[in-house]
């Protein structure tokens, strides 16, 4: 059934929510971003949406290669214009991606281990069959998209109110492509963006480290979602960029995990790990440390906190990611 949001965004506005448990911790105020209550269950819809709407109209059929989310928001969008969606993702993917994959109508196809095997498949189907592919995370019109999240946090904030910092997890570098976008948009060029990953997933610090683009030899962290062995290209410019201010930092997968749990347990909601990076930011004391090292400045207005969501936890997941930890 076509839909008749066709004409508009398939994203929602999200809540920006003062959290008291980080506040209180950090000494400063800080708001929530709830991306996971997009419709998809994270910020991935802003810009699969847009990127749909401009490229799949007339498409016979999409194609995406996610462990997760972008495919979940692929299919939603899909679905919501009348499309067919086949979503390609690797064999680590939880069975409850699959399950919420196929509940979108999407036909799924598990090939290889990691991202990147399944994104080569996802290439060659688009071509043999002539569908138009999704990329999950490097693309203009996605960081379009995604950059509506800034708009959203200025607009809640209101004139004259600016963010001491962002916090953000990166994957393949998407989120934090549309992150600096819309700082640029909002002219908040001079906010630091803190850019979290995870040891093991670590695609864009190596690149940072290393002052040019890393491809890891192998994604060894659970947080599957953060997955890329190479950040995109833009990502890595922007880290070089002296006009922006990119920290970019690593937790462990203890400390996601332990954040996804303390944040379960202080606001009642659920995230994957890969969502927990950034939260770890706070709740390992990262962010008091960047601070004591005069690398993040006394933060001048409130700390936002992007919660990109995501759909790759249940508590069974939960419960077997903190078994695997040991926590």
């Amino acid at each position: 059934m076509k839909s008749s949001m066709n004409n508009s965004h398939f994203h929602v506005n999200t809540p920006l929510l003062e959290c008291m448990g980080m506040s209180k911790r950090l000494g400063t105020t800080v708001y929530l971003k709830m991306e996971n209550s997009q419709p998809s269950g994270s910020f991935k819809i802003r810009g699969i949406g847009h990127l749909c709407q401009q490229l799949a109209r007339q498409s016979k059929g999409v194609v995406c290669s996610s462990g997760g989310n972008a495919g979940v928001a692929t299919a939603y969008v899909a679905r919501k214009m009348g499309v067919p969606s086949t979503i390609i993702i690797p064999s680590s993917s939880p069975q409850l991606v699959v399950q919420r994959l196929q509940d979108e109508g999407a036909t799924v196809k598990i090939v290889g281990k990691v991202w990147d095997d399944a994104n080569a498949e996802a290439l060659r189907l688009a071509e043999a069959e002539g569908l138009t592919y999704i990329p999950p995370f490097d693309h203009p019109l996605l960081w379009q998209g995604h950059a509506s999240v800034i708009t959203e946090v200025a607009a809640s904030l209101g004139p004259g109110v600016k963010p001491g910092a962002v916090l953000v997890s990166v994957g393949g570098g998407g989120l934090l492509c549309g992150v600096i976008q819309g700082l640029k948009n909002v002219a908040w060029m001079d906010v630091p963006v803190v850019a979290m990953e995870t040891v093991g997933a670590d695609s864009f610090n190596a690149a940072v480290k290393a002052g040019t683009l890393v491809t890891l030899d192998d994604i060894t962290s659970e947080a599957k979602c953060l997955g890329a062995k190479t950040v995109c290209k833009q990502a890595f410019e922007y880290s070089q960029s002296s006009e922006l201010n990119i920290i970019s930092e690593l937790v462990t997968d203890q400390q996601a995990l332990q954040a996804v749990q303390t944040f379960l347990d202080e606001e009642r909601v659920l995230v994957e790990m890969a969502c927990g990076a950034a939260l770890a930011a706070v709740y390992s004391g990262l962010i008091g440390r960047l601070q004591d090292e005069g690398r993040l400045p006394t933060l001048l207005g409130p700390l936002v906190v992007i919660v990109c969501g995501g759909s790759s936890i249940n508590m069974e997941q939960l419960s077997s990611l903190k078994h695997k930890l040991h926590i």
